[in-house]
Parts: C-alpha cells; structure tokens; sequence
C-alpha cells in the first residue's frame, strides 16, 4: 500500500517487534529518513482492512515474516502526541503530497509482535534510511511517543507471560529449558530458580524432549525441547 493511499484518516499502526539475541531483548526500529529520531515500524489502515490485518501487512512488510505471535495491547490517543515542526520536516524531507492529512492528529492502535530474531529480514519503509535491531535498554531518540509505546508493550508482556507461555516465540523451533530462562529472565529484569522455573515448565506438557545438546562430558549434556506441535501456544 503506498503511503497515505485509499487510508482511513487519522487512524495509524504501531508496532513493537520484539527479537531476542546475545542474551538481549531487542526492538525493531525503523531511522526516519534524513532526520535524528527513530520509529517503530508502523503504517496506516486500509478502508478495507480490519486493524490486525493491516498490522499483520505491515510486519510482513518490515520482517519478512508471514506467521508470528501478533497482539494488539493499547490505543494510543493522547491530543498532544505529535510534535508539529517534526510532522512538518518528515513531509518536507519526503515531499509528500498528504502532508497535510499527516500532520493533522492521529490516534495509534499499538500491537506488539514477538518474532524469532534469526529469520527476521528487516526492510525499511519509503519514509526510512534504516530498519535495524537495537537493545531495548539502549534505545536511540524516538520520535512522538514511541518510548511509551514500548514500555507500554514491554510492560504488557511481562504480565501475559504469567498466563500465556508466549516467550516461546523467541526462540528457535529447538532450544534447551536453560535457554527458555535466559529469555524470561531478561523479560523480566530479574533471576529465576533454575529447579522451580523447569518444573513448572515441564508441567504445560506443550514440550518434547528431542535430544541431548552435546557441548561437553554426555553428563552434562543438556536437553533439547521442541513443541509437541508444530504449531506454538498462541496459533489456534
């Protein structure tokens, strides 16, 4: 969809991908074209789109990626989100036709993602220089309020994953239990007990036991889990 194109008016997607990587939970961003600020990978709504189909678009767009773990968590709609000599410059920089549909208010509809960060292409949009990963702790300056947006979702996520086994979805299709707590733990800013964190895992029963992870004496080998289905937790 080109930018602007057949849109419903002031009503846009945001998304906050999540990768995990070096031990690191990391977010896609996207540099904003002959500017400073960055930005969460976003677009606008189709008139014929349903919101998660255009969130769906929009990732497919930026990631590659057809099938992921895709939750819609906030609204964004705050009267002073934009800064108004940004939207101006963004324009400008772009000549864009619809400048002044863009700078007008927008109400963001927020979805966060959780993709394997190995099969991720990421591509930037029209509007961007750049579409990279960063640390979620050192992240670069945002424009609007995208820091928000990903603390929103961060803080999001650390509650789903008390009823939803969903971290699962950033790992690899095989991984060990070690593994899936090193992902945890750095969701959640703080260590877990080893026994009782594979305990309770184990006790979904959504796990096959596969292998052993040679990487020393067959002692202490570990072992190497994958999903009974091929399908993961979140598809129906």
């Amino acid at each position: 969809m080109k930018f602007g194109e057949n849109c419903i008016p002031q009503v846009s997607i945001d998304c906050v991908v999540f990768g995990f990587h070096a031990h690191q939970l990391k977010v896609l961003l996207l540099r904003v074209r002959s500017m400073e600020y960055y930005a969460l990978p976003g677009g606008f709504v189709g008139q014929e789109e349903a919101l998660d189909e255009a969130a769906q678009r929009v990732l497919q767009e930026r990631t590659g990626l057809t099938e992921l773990y895709l939750e819609q968590f906030y609204t964004f709609g705050q009267r002073n989100r934009g800064e108004i000599e940004m939207q101006q410059k963004l324009a400008e920089v772009n000549q864009l036709s619809s400048a002044e549909w863009l700078q007008k208010r927008f109400i963001s509809v927020g979805y966060y993602a959780l993709v394997d960060f190995s099969l991720v292409k990421a591509t930037p949009d029209e509007l961007s220089d750049s579409c990279d990963w960063y640390d979620i702790n050192q992240l670069p300056l945002l424009m609007m309020d995208h820091h928000q947006m990903i603390q929103k979702a961060l803080d999001t996520l650390r509650i789903m994953l008390e009823y939803k086994p969903i971290a699962f979805n950033l790992l690899p299709e095989n991984f060990t239990i070690a593994e899936l707590q090193r992902v945890y733990e750095t969701i959640l800013g703080k260590e877990l007990i080893r026994t009782n964190f594979q305990r309770k895992i184990l006790s979904l029963e959504i796990l096959e036991r596969i292998e052993k992870k040679y990487t020393g004496g067959a002692h202490k080998a570990p072992y190497v889990y994958r999903f009974k289905s091929t399908k993961k937790p979140h598809e129906s």
